[in-house]
């Protein structure tokens, strides 16, 4: 097979392309891959660093406001789509698959108008813009929430619920002792707290205000601040934890699933990637949704979760360091609550997404 992926802007859009791949190479080692992403985005460096083929484009989103730089984006889309087609003739793969951000709609549209199967990919409950754009031009539309489904009614017959590829790539992965490179003690209660990797202000704030009372709990916390918030947080929060062994204060997680596997309750974001790994493992969660994305759609995402009880919601302008506190210690010092949710969390799993979109991807190439 030969498949050509784009995605890109943020990393909620490309680690599925990339946990996609690695199980199409596990599965079809002698498969041809090729990504198409922008020079600008993430996906310049990340893809790159997996050793996978990567060509660019150059595009950028719309305004939401009137703007001359929206001419610019038109004129940039039509460029793209003519330089995207010489890249899909050049590369003449089976199939085209795009897993969201601006970069994948001359990409989708490209492959459609050569009569090249197209697959596009929703990882949140709430569609993109530009998936909403592709659906018309896509062959099949592939959800990870089953309230993405209303978003593509028009398309119905195209759309499978498939999952995301990251959580295939994170189920097998089993405990082990990596709580000890952040000074915690291995086989202790303990609760991850995280804002994604640049951190979140407001969870930061809820931390360091609920830190007091946290110093008394029998459970360990783990926290990231994210590394733009580091050095500040750390330094307010020092005099506090320096001889508790039951804190650690970190910038920033690099295997976050490993740690997940680790850890007995999670408070964060909720974007699609990270619910995917959450549910996958089935660890149960306090979900913090952002209220700065499109469409709100992380307070979609967590919704979804909190209605089958796999998760708790605080929104943001309800979180403080009082319900942070309250939240935690309603499933730390209740193991049966947190088992159940445990539980719900690993029936919204779908441990073998990437095989379904694999199995996707054969049913339109043959």
């Amino acid at each position: 097979m030969k498949i050509l992926l784009s995605g890109g802007g943020t990393g909620g859009h490309i680690y599925p392309a990339l946990a996609l791949i690695k199980r199409i190479k596990q599965v079809h080692p002698s498969s041809e891959i090729m990504y198409i992403g922008t020079e600008k985005g993430l996906e310049s460096k990340i893809v790159r660093n997996a050793a996978i083929a990567f060509k660019s484009i150059e595009i950028q989103g719309f305004k939401r406001s009137l703007s001359i730089s929206n001419l610019k984006t038109i004129l940039l889309f039509f460029i793209s789509i003519k330089k995207s087609k010489k890249i899909i003739k050049d590369f003449q793969p089976d199939v085209v698959i795009g897993t969201g951000g601006y970069v994948c709609a001359p990409v989708i549209y490209a492959a459609s108008k050569l009569k090249i199967p197209t697959i596009i990919h929703e990882q949140n409950s709430v569609a993109g813009v530009t998936n909403k754009f592709l659906a018309r031009y896509a062959t099949k539309i592939a959800v990870c929430f089953e309230e993405a489904r209303a978003e593509f009614s028009r398309y119905s017959d195209k759309v499978s619920y498939t999952g995301n590829p990251r959580a295939q790539e994170v189920v097998g992965i089993k405990p082990s002792t990596i709580l000890k490179d952040y000074h915690l003690a291995v086989n202790q209660p303990t609760v991850l707290i995280f804002g994604g990797s640049r951190g979140a202000r407001s969870l930061n704030e809820a931390f360091i205000a609920a830190l007091p009372e946290l110093n008394k709990k029998k459970y360990q916390v783990l926290f990231a601040t994210g590394d733009v918030h580091y050095e500040r947080i750390k330094k307010q929060v020092e005099p506090q934890i320096k001889e508790n062994l039951s804190i650690s204060v970190v910038p920033y997680i690099e295997n976050m699933p490993e740690v997940f596997a680790n850890v007995d309750l999670v408070v964060s974001r909720s974007g699609a990637t990270t619910l995917a790994e959450l549910t996958a493992l089935g660890l149960p969660s306090i979900l913090v949704p952002s209220p700065y994305v499109t469409n709100d759609h992380q307070t979609k995402n967590a919704e979804s979760l909190t209605k089958r009880g796999a998760a708790k919601m605080i929104t943001e302008d309800q979180l403080t360091g009082k319900s942070l506190i309250k939240a935690i210690d309603e499933l730390m010092l209740h193991e049966e609550i947190r088992n159940n949710m445990a539980k719900a969390a690993k029936q919204l799993g779908l441990p073998e997404a990437a095989d379904h979109l694999i199995q996707m991807i054969k049913e339109i190439i043959r």
